[in-house]
């Protein structure tokens, strides 16, 4: 505290205050240190004399050794003025290194003009090390900008560098400033008073209740409220370019000369326009020089991790049921409970044929042999059920089997999907990936790390690294798009990783944020930008297109910590690591804010560390997806387990846990499983095991009498199919169709054709420098083999026709579940296509090398297609026909060496349309 009774002293310091205010003011104020064209002549610039590159007078502290380049013809976008093009037009690239040595003490803002001539460029820029623009795209032929200001510090003698990394940049101009300056032209007092008297009531008037940071909503993403957010412009482009009227998105609007019109509900009285006309044209003086920016309105997150699958899973009590006797398991207790509450009661448990057939092709895909059967119906020890089931597990098949089934999610193939459909014959090192994950019982946790990051991740091993780089096949075979060099579409590529990654793993949509906030989950376009960066920070395989022919970046696999001539089709981190800017509507090259890689909000929306951030950020994600606490990914997978036991799964869109999506039907079974499939280690094969060891999964499939009414106090028993036709309660196990690899691999093994043998190398596809697809000539190969449908190659532009009839899986989008339709065509195609003549044969020739009779012969043909002896009556229907058959193949004249073969076909082909043998109880 100053004393009064000190007046000199307390004058003096006044006056010492006062002139350090004053000094301070003087030095806030920015001054124009340097301005140097880069690649041409001495001009002036904003009333600023710049340096040309060879100008004499020019101090001897610029360096910059890349080369020089120059087109004064190409058109600026936006156009400028003479000086400032004729600057912008000569420029150095192949470094980039500028080097201002010398410089004295003090803080500087620099700013760097750089050009687009031909092809847009990606690259980084640094100033004195510091990057300040991670992933910049130059544009197209004559776009151009000024890109800062970047403040530096500089010591006495010190320097300003600025370089730039990855795509080969334009450099044409360094303009630097003394002090902090944020790049607006120095505004005169009538320019402001202009400003303030004419300008800016205009724009609060007609403009900020739609384009401004207060707005409820802003309309094409444009704010007016700020200079910088003024010349950045919208989603259409910067609303204005300072002296250009024609480039000035703004004056077009207000001038309603196209389909821009603003304001919307009335054009702007003249008087007006020209104002807005004449500030442009003075360069749009603005003294408003804090941004602006829109805060959208969040998702309260409060609110929606209350929706079922965004709360937390939970640990529930096994309830306490009325029929103590029914359940096997604590899944039974949860299913009785449901049923009780619904006044329904299961029917009987399924016999012991149907239950072997049931589980074999569950788990194998693949029908029981008749001496399985008769073994497991020799069984009588309480174990047997049990038993088998762990043979089945245990099977090399159940990888087969249950790595189709993932195959469908990831939507593998075997081709890129892009116009010409390239192939890529290492894809099926990634599928035996798969297989050889499930039969190892891989836990789900890292299975999905691996496919995620495999490439990340430690390893003990050669064997262990290349398992894990193979992994990652899982990215890599995203879908490729277009068929030009020239603006490739990556940004469809990562659209469908994110949309595939969400709908499988978390059964989200995040791939529906892409142009603006999820319409119904809370999953934001800062959300899908988040990822984006990840993916975008990666470096995909390139597989070849019509105009680029070459695969290239395809990852080598190691022998001995060093790479091998053995490649896959896999990823690795990108040269260039950042966060990506939001892409306006979805458009490339209409870029806004950059977003930070992180996790969406909704599941916790941790983000990278600084050191985490200098790689691309797929460990992390990983990490994220499979963290227990994530309460999507284990309520997802066990949901899909149950799914394909049951024909249909507790949520019946198991691909969608949204908003849109439907409820469980039994929510706290649902999150039991998950917790005790987390706390059993991510465990598959323990999955399966406790799933069809319950009573629930044992039930039969027919709607009898016995323990499937509902009892009424006041009336007649109800039939449950009345109560519950979808049967959603599970009071009967669902009868199911067997899918189109079950079929076709049913038939081979059936006819003794099939070749169990695991494909372990690639398809017999030609020579690489032999490829000449094109969009109107894709590749259209088809290598047909005797071993399980899951090896054959899949093509994403020519599907085998089998695999339509039956509805296989999409290859070019994620399939959670296969239709299981009835159509003619279908029928037509067991009644005559040529495979199923052909298996019908193989068959005859079977039955007739097995048995001795046609009693055995028919036996034999029962037991192998529907794993039963034929009935007394069956018996009698059929001798009289195959007896007839030979009559008629004897009178048309053909030889009795072939009458057996014929007559035993036709019953084979019969077999095989009958819907027992389609169908699954």
């Amino acid at each position: 505290m100053i004393s009064p009774s000190s007046p000199a002293r307390f004058l003096t310091l006044i006056l010492c205050l006062g002139v350090a205010v004053v000094s301070r003011a003087d030095d806030a104020k920015p001054t124009f240190y340097r301005g140097v064209n880069l690649n041409g002549p001495a001009v002036t610039i904003d009333g600023h004399a710049w340096e040309g590159q060879d100008d004499k007078n020019s101090p001897a502290n610029f360096v910059c050794k890349d080369k020089a380049f120059a087109n004064q013809d190409v058109p600026l976008v936006p156009a400028t003025d003479a000086e400032r093009a004729k600057m912008i037009r000569s420029s150095r690239w192949g470094g980039n290194k500028v080097e201002i040595t010398a410089v004295p003490t003090g803080r500087y803002s620099v700013f760097l003009y750089v050009w687009e001539d031909n092809n847009s460029e990606t690259f980084a820029i640094s100033v004195n090390g510091r990057e300040v623009i991670k992933r910049y795209q130059s544009g197209n032929a004559g776009h151009w900008e000024r890109l800062g200001p970047w403040f530096v510090d500089v010591r006495d003698g010190g320097k300003i560098e600025v370089t730039s990394k990855g795509g080969a940049a334009n450099f044409s101009g360094l303009e630097i400033w003394r002090g902090e300056y944020d790049g607006s032209a120095e505004i005169t007092p009538e320019n402001l008073a202009f400003f303030e008297k004419r300008i800016r009531p205009l724009l609060v008037k007609h403009c900020y209740e739609c384009h401004s940071s207060e707005a409820k909503k802003v309309e094409g993403e444009l704010l007016v409220d700020s200079r910088a957010a003024l010349r950045k412009g919208g989603s259409t482009g910067p609303a204005i370019v300072a002296g250009d009227l024609d480039q000035s998105l703004l004056i077009k609007a207000v001038r309603y000369s196209d389909e821009l019109q603003m304001p919307p509900e009335k054009k702007l009285a003249t008087e007006e326009i020209a104002d807005l006309e004449k500030w442009v044209q003075l360069g749009a003086p603005d003294p408003r020089t804090k941004a602006t920016k829109f805060v959208k309105r969040r998702v309260d997150l409060t609110e929606a991790k209350k929706f079922w699958s965004f709360a937390p899973i939970q640990d529930p009590p096994i309830p306490a049921v009325k029929n103590e006797a029914w359940p096997k398991s604590d899944i039974d207790r949860f299913i009785l409970t449901e049923l009780e509450r619904n006044h329904l009661s299961p029917v009987a448990a399924a016999d012991k044929r149907t239950l072997i057939r049931r589980a074999t092709y569950d788990l194998t895909g693949l029908p029981p042999t008749p001496e399985e059967i008769a073994t497991f119906l020799a069984d009588d020890s309480p174990q047997a059920f049990e038993k088998l089931v762990d043979r089945l597990l245990a099977s090399r098949q159940y990888g087969e089997r249950w790595g189709r089934h993932w195959m469908d999610l990831v939507r593998y193939a075997d081709t890129a999907g892009e116009n010409s459909d390239y192939p890529i014959p290492q894809a099926y090192l990634y599928r035996n990936y798969i297989i050889e994950a499930f039969n190892k019982d891989k836990p789900y946790d890292q299975f999905l790390r691996e496919q995620i990051a495999g490439d990340l991740l430690p390893a003990e091993s050669d064997a262990q690294k290349n398992e894990q780089i193979i992994a990652t096949g899982y990215i890599a075979i995203s879908r490729r798009f277009g068929s030009l060099i020239e603006n490739y579409p990556q940004h469809l590529t990562i659209e469908d990783t994110l949309e595939n990654l969400g709908r499988t793993t978390l059964a989200l949509s995040i791939s529906c944020a892409r142009c603006h906030d999820h319409k119904f989950d809370p999953i934001s376009n800062d959300d899908y930008y988040g990822l984006y960066g990840i993916f975008d920070s990666t470096r995909y395989p390139f597989p070849g297109i019509e105009l680029d022919k070459k695969p290239r970046d395809f990852v080598p696999l190691v022998e001995n910590g060093k790479p091998a001539q053995k490649v896959a089709y896999a990823m690795a981190e990108g040269k260039q690591i950042a966060d990506a800017r939001i892409q306006q509507k979805g458009e490339p090259k209409n870029l806004g804010d950059e977003v930070p890689r992180r996790f969406p909000e909704i599941l916790g929306g941790q983000a990278l560390s600084e050191s985490e951030g200098k790689q691309s950020g797929r460990l992390q994600l990983a990490e994220w997806i499979t963290d227990p606490k994530n309460p999507l990914t284990a309520r997802v997978m066990v949901n899909r387990v149950w799914q394909y036991h049951f024909g249909s799964g507790l949520v019946k869109t198991p691909s969608d846990f949204g908003l849109r999506g439907q409820p469980p039907t039994h929510p706290e079974l649902l999150d039991w499983l998950a917790t005790t499939f987390v706390k059993d280690g991510w465990s598959l094969k323990k999955l399966h095991k406790r799933i069809m060891l319950s009573s629930v999964y044992q039930l039969s499939s027919e709607v009898g009498t016995i323990g499937s009414s509902k009892s009424t106090e006041n009336g007649p028993m109800v039939r449950p199919t009345a109560i519950d036709p979808s049967n959603n309660f599970h009071w009967r196990f669902n009868r199911q169709r067997l899918d189109a690899e079950e079929l076709r691999d049913s038939l081979l093994t059936i006819s003794g054709e099939l070749d169990p043998s695991m494909m372990t190398e690639p398809h017999p596809f030609p020579p690489v420098d032999k490829w000449d697809f094109t969009q109107h000539h894709p590749f259209r190969g088809s290598y047909d083999s005797n071993r399980r449908s899951v090896y054959l190659m899949t093509a994403r532009l020519n599907s085998k026709p089998f695999f339509t009839t039956f509805d296989g899986a999409d290859r070019n989008a994620t399939t959670p579940k296969r239709d299981s339709s009835v159509t003619t065509v279908q029928s037509l195609y067991l009644l005559n296509d040529e495979f199923v003549h052909k298996r019908a044969e193989a068959l005859a020739k079977r039955l007739l090398a097995e048995g001795t009779d046609d009693a055995a012969r028919l036996e034999r043909a029962f037991a192998l297609t529907l794993g039963r002896m034929p009935s007394d009556i069956e018996r009698a229907q059929i001798a009289p026909w195959l007896a007839q058959l030979r009559e008629q193949f004897a009178m048309s004249g053909i030889p009795a060496a072939e009458q057996d073969q014929r007559v035993w076909s036709a019953l084979a082909r019969v077999l095989f349309r009958t819907n027992e043998f389609l169908y699954v109880d």
